[in-house]
Parts: C-alpha cells; structure tokens; sequence
C-alpha cells in the first residue's frame, strides 16, 4: 500500500502517546481516521485538535479489552467509511515491575486483557470484513522489544504480553498469505530511544474490578522521577521523537515491511545471542549485562 490518500486507518489507543503519533502522521498523508480510546475526554480532545486542522477524524470510545465494544467500534467504522484499510491494534497498558511470585491475578487479567485480546479481538472484528471487502489492507500490531525480542526480567507481565502480540502477528501475516488475501500484517516495534508516553501512568485506566490486590513493592516510577534518578547517576537519556517513528512506521507499511522498527542491526545481533544460548540449552538472557545487576 504506497498511497494512505484517502484510505480508512482505524488507531486504538489513538488519543495520545505513540497512537496520537500515527493519527497524525495518517492524516498528513490524507487519511481518513478513525480513533479508537477508552479516555472518552482526551479522545475527544484529540479528535477535535485533528478536526480544526481540517482532519477526515471521527473518535468512537473503545475498551479493547471487551469483545463487544471492538465489535462496536468495526460496526461504526463501516457504517461511516464501508471500508477499513489500515487498522493499527495500539492500546497497551502495563503493571509494575515484579517478580512473577509477586505479581497479583489482576496484573495478569489486565494487562493481558488489553495488549493480547485488543489485538485478538481487533483481528476478529475487522479482518474478516476487510477480506470480504477484497481491497488491499494492512493490520499493523503494536509489540515492544520487551518482549518480541528480549524480555526484561522484571517486567513479566508486560514482556510476556507482548512477546504473544509478535507470536500472533506472525500467525496473522503467514495465514493472511496461505489464504491469498488482499491483507498483510506487520509487527510495529516503537524504537529509537526512551518513548516519553502513557505507559508511565498506565494505571490511570486499570478498572476497579481489576484493581491490584496489594501495593507493590516498589512503585512504579513516574517519567519525570525516571529522568531524576538518571540525570543524579550521571546517566544521559535519549528520547525517540514519537512523530518521527509514526512516520516510520507507515514507510514500513509501504515497504510491506513484516517488522517495523529503528535499529534492525542491533536486533539481529540480540537475537543471534539469545539463540545461541538456547542452542546451548541456556537461560537466553546475559545477567550480568541487565541494568539491575
């Protein structure tokens, strides 16, 4: 898919952070966009901010973690578009860092429930109208490196959730090809450097019946608490631009990239390690070379 003139996007996750990115880099393109979000008040902010700009943008509340709701979402965007194009399946959350032994049933069930089943369900949802629809669509996957390429230890939750984003993605783009369809799937990992995004007050959206069952041990530390302890370790950051990894991502779409990401060379080297030690029968990680050691 060279030219997003004029084609349907569907963003979840996509009223701030690394999902407004791609909003914006979309209806740069001329896009026609549809905002999925479960923050009904910030998604209205962001949809009316693309709006004024002279935006093709509609906002629809979304929690993709709920069947119903996705399915309520691809009823919308059809009703309106008759078609969806590109669906980017961008909602993630994420639970403190814990051992797995300290890690809660909660922990599992949401963040799970949001970064696994919103791209089951979005798949279930939008992919069979859009084969029917017989035009050419791509379904872009949101993983993260923690995870689809080296976990960190202890982010379990997190890590493990989106390792099955990237198993999934997989599945998706090799039966999308077996069946001859008009659709590709990409994994889309945001890279480049530190991404100053939501995810670092991710428990703004944890629903009360998913609350933690007990305070962690360590709480989650804010962005700015984050930059503190580095600058006071005389450590120096460096922060991905979002916008110009949203631009990025859709040039992976037009190079029919299976893996969309900053710094391929470095990934190819982690994971020639990584299987080797498995080769060896060996814990894949370095532990010496962990930032917690």
């Amino acid at each position: 898919m060279k030219d997003l003139n004029g084609k349907v996007a569907v963003v979840t996750g996509g009223a701030g952070g690394i999902g407004k990115a791609l909003v914006g880099a979309l209806v740069a393109e001329g896009a026609k966009v549809v905002v999925g979000d479960v923050e009904e008040k910030v998604l209205n902010a962001t949809v009316s901010e693309f709006a004024d700009s002279g935006a093709d943008i509609k906002g629809f509340v979304t929690d993709v973690s709920d069947s119903a709701s996705v399915n309520a979402l691809a009823d919308h965007v059809f009703e309106v578009h008759g078609a969806c194009h590109l669906l980017f399946n961008n909602a993630g959350v994420a639970a403190p860092s814990a051992n797995v032994w300290e890690t809660t049933p909660n922990d599992w069930l949401w963040v799970h429930g949001v970064n696994v089943m919103g791209v089951v369900y979005g798949a279930q949802a939008f992919v069979p109208r859009m084969i029917a629809s017989g035009e050419e669509g791509h379904v872009i996957n949101t993983s993260s490196g923690d995870g689809g390429i080296s976990p960190l230890p202890f982010q379990s939750v997190y890590a493990s959730s989106k390792a099955a984003v990237s198993t999934i993605t997989e599945c998706l783009d090799a039966q999308l090809q077996i069946e001859q369809t008009q659709l590709r799937a990409s994994i889309f990992y945001p890279s480049g450097g530190l991404l100053e995004t939501g995810i670092w007050t991710t428990a703004r959206n944890r629903p009360e019946d998913l609350a933690r069952e007990e305070e962690p041990a360590v709480p989650a530390p804010t962005i700015g608490q984050f930059k503190d302890a580095a600058k006071a370790a005389g450590m120096e950051l460096h922060f991905q631009d979002l916008d110009d990894l949203a631009r990025h991502c859709l040039e992976g779409i037009r190079q029919q990239q299976f893996v969309i990401m900053f710094g391929h060379e470095e990934t190819e080297a982690t994971l020639k390690d990584r299987a080797s030690r498995i080769g060896r029968g060996e814990l894949p990680f370095d532990l010496a070379s962990l930032p917690m050691m």
